[in-house]
């Protein structure tokens, strides 16, 4: 017994020694020794992953070659590998890997996160940027966005001096505007039309969330099935798309009902049934239920969570907040709710979204690409069928590149011409593949997050810091969900009653 398991070792060995020089004989980047037969570099990552893999980066260089499982992984931790990846090799990266989560939550890979690059995802992203997302569309459904956020100022306004939970108020209000601006409804607070049915919607909301945080072994490792994670995927999708349906039918249902509903005055969803009415071979039911799937899934949590990141930091920097709280007293005054047009004036309160982003980007590896066709990056040979991760926390938390990166310093930012380099702050992505929310996510925190400054005071609960311990996810959520007590600013109380 004791030759056979030395037999197997050095089998082993020399499986990883020949793997480790052939690796450099083809000129891939530098990875972590050993690779190990059939997982490869799987036994190295834990959780949080943007840290481990920081960490690894740290030995072996910005630019490093991983072997997970049948998968191949290139992680960049530098933002000049990163601007060679998105610029001159950005189009070799924008493809989408293949995993479980796009085949069964995205429509087999139709939806626009996860479509391969090619005429399908050209013209999803058009029909977004264009129709969805445009600055047009984005300024006459702005009202809706403030509407919300005066809605969550009287919550807290008649929960003023009690300890709230922050954490679900930024969570319900990004979801209702999300929803409002979709299929003009709400599903949080008060004037919900049907409860069952936001009960409903919430749960299958929660359920996503759930599974798409988890890493699924069967996506690297394919000859081990997840078939029980396969099965929640496909009940939740069936659920998702049954819902989703739903509201297609409802929204056909009003169209048809009514022939007065203008421009300004369609949702999301009735903009998109007016495009299926020219073009119905493209514009399918599916291809609109994944465009609002997206919108849920990348304009709820991501925004929600850097709110609650935002305010936690200024709690543990009173300074902060009142420098900000100044600013707002100095622009916009106490006789007015702010609003979208304000966030221009306010360069400070965008310099702590800023820092907020780079502290605590919404998705520190961002979402994963893939290499269609061999190419070269940092004077490496990268196989074709590579996935990239980007790891942004990395290069943002790097100290050869932010001096002081775990000091929260809004300042680093006043300088409006070194205040922002794209490949050293970029949490929203670059290229091609880039997030085409960022305009939507910027105003609906900054609306948010300065309107709460501009009328109340907070303070933590007790005397300790505000705890900003990290848990595991793909949108870098905080551990312990923020609490906090706000009290009514007195040149905003008058204001505020009569909200």
């Amino acid at each position: 017994m004791a030759t056979l398991i030395l037999y197997f070792l050095v089998i082993l060995a020399l499986y990883a020694i020949t793997r480790h020089f052939l690796d450099k004989i083809k000129n891939f980047p530098p990875g972590p020794f050993p690779s190990l037969p059939i997982i490869g570099h799987l036994y190295l990552l834990r959780k949080p992953i943007y840290r481990t893999l920081s960490e690894i980066s740290s030995k072996h260089g910005p630019v490093l070659l991983l072997q997970l499982g049948s998968r191949r992984l290139l992680v960049v931790s530098s933002p000049s590998i990163a601007e060679e990846c998105f610029t001159k090799n950005d189009v070799v990266f924008a493809n989408r890997p293949r995993l479980l989560i796009a085949k069964h939550l995205a429509y087999n890979s139709t939806s626009l996160a996860w479509a391969p690059y090619g005429d399908h995802w050209r013209n999803l992203r058009r029909i977004v940027s264009i129709e969805v997302l445009s600055a047009y569309r984005l300024q006459m459904l702005s009202a809706i966005r403030l509407e919300e956020v005066k809605s969550m100022i009287c919550v807290l306004f008649r929960n003023q001096k009690h300890t709230v939970d922050m954490k679900t108020v930024f969570f319900e209000l990004t979801l209702n505007i999300m929803m409002r601006m979709i299929a003009g409804k709400r599903y949080y607070g008060e004037n919900v039309s049907d409860m069952e049915e936001a009960k409903k919607f919430r749960a299958i909301h929660a359920e996503t969330f759930l599974i798409g945080g988890k890493t699924i072994i069967g996506d690297y490792i394919p000859w081990i099935k997840s078939k029980k994670m396969e099965k929640r995927m496909i009940e939740c999708h069936i659920k998702r798309d049954s819902f989703m349906q739903y509201l297609i039918e409802e929204q056909r249902r009003k169209i048809l009902e009514s022939d007065c509903c203008g421009e300004k005055k369609k949702n999301l969803i009735q903009v998109l049934l007016s495009l299926q009415e020219t073009e119905p071979e493209y514009y399918t039911d599916d291809i609109i239920k994944g465009i609002v799937l997206v919108l849920l899934l990348a304009g709820t949590d991501t925004s929600s969570t850097t709110m609650e990141w935002a305010l936690s930091l200024l709690l543990n920097h009173p300074e902060v907040l009142e420098k900000a709280q100044r600013e707002i007293d100095e622009h916009i005054g106490h006789d007015r709710l702010m609003d979208e047009a304000d966030l221009a004036q306010l360069p400070y309160l965008r310099s702590i979204l800023n820092e907020t982003l780079r502290m605590y980007p919404p998705a520190p590896l961002l979402v994963p690409h893939e290499s269609s066709e061999e190419c070269l990056v940092g004077g490496f040979r990268i196989p074709r069928g590579t996935m990239l991760s980007v790891n942004m926390w990395a290069i943002q938390n790097d100290p050869k590149i932010w001096p002081d990166p775990t000091k929260f310093r809004p300042e680093r930012f006043d300088n409006p011409e070194g205040g922002r380099d794209e490949f050293k702050l970029m949490p929203f992505g670059h290229g091609r593949r880039s997030c085409p929310g960022e305009g939507l996510a910027l105003r609906v925190v900054g609306l948010a997050l300065g309107s709460l400054l501009q009328c109340f005071e907070w303070q933590k609960i007790g005397d300790k810091m505000v705890d900003m311990t990290e848990s595991p996810g793909f949108t870098l959520p905080k551990a312990k969900p923020l609490e906090a007590i706000c009290r009514a600013r007195p040149r905003m109380l008058t204001h505020l009653s009569q909200i």
